[in-house]
């Protein structure tokens, strides 16, 4: 079986979220004592003073400047370690499926959970009626695809739908005809 994960990935994106954070924190508390700077020095000037203008005005872009960073880097980058890393931790405490079920097609990227995942499709045969339906496995836009081609019989292992592990059982070949071609 081909594993996608490791504990190596969960440890490593706990370290780029600790890295992210830091960042973060770091540039809050220089804007805090920015602000706090500001505030001292316009407590500190005498009654109507023109340089009080100055200050207010610098304050007020010193804010607008921490919030034009904020939202971006917390809305992007905050956002989408902290998915990733839920996501990842996930996989160790979550209920595993496993089946075996030939490869169909890849469908458009998606965002799943707030984490970037290809789809790869599944044909699933019915029980009460002669055909095929089809089933969605995510797989991590950060590894590369699996190597599956049209026809190919995949045993998976996943957990909500995310694939985990693989392994190519019965690879394809171009005379053979595929899962959805024995079923018309």
């Amino acid at each position: 079986m081909n594993k996608l994960y490791s504990d190596r990935d969960l440890l490593d994106a706990l370290k780029q979220k600790k890295k992210l954070y830091l960042i973060f924190w770091i540039v809050t508390a220089f804007v805090f004592l920015g602000f706090l700077a500001c505030v001292v020095l316009y407590l500190l000037l005498p009654y109507h003073d023109d340089r009080g203008n100055i200050i207010v005005a610098v304050t007020s872009v010193l804010m607008s400047l921490y919030l034009i960073f904020l939202f971006p880097y917390g809305g992007i980058c905050l956002k989408r370690i902290r998915s990733y890393c839920k996501m990842l931790s996930f996989l160790s405490v979550g209920l595993k499926e496993s089946a075996v079920l030939p490869f169909e097609d890849i469908d458009d990227w998606t965002t799943r959970d707030g984490v970037d995942v290809n789809i790869a499709v599944f044909g699933v045969k019915n029980i009460k009626r002669d055909e095929v339906m089809h089933r969605h496995i995510y797989i991590d836009g950060e590894k590369d695809f699996p190597p599956f081609r049209v026809g190919d019989q995949v045993r998976l292992v996943t957990q909500g739908n995310l694939l985990i592990e693989y392994e190519i059982l019965t690879p394809h070949t171009e005379n053979e005809p595929t899962f959805t071609e024995t079923l018309q």
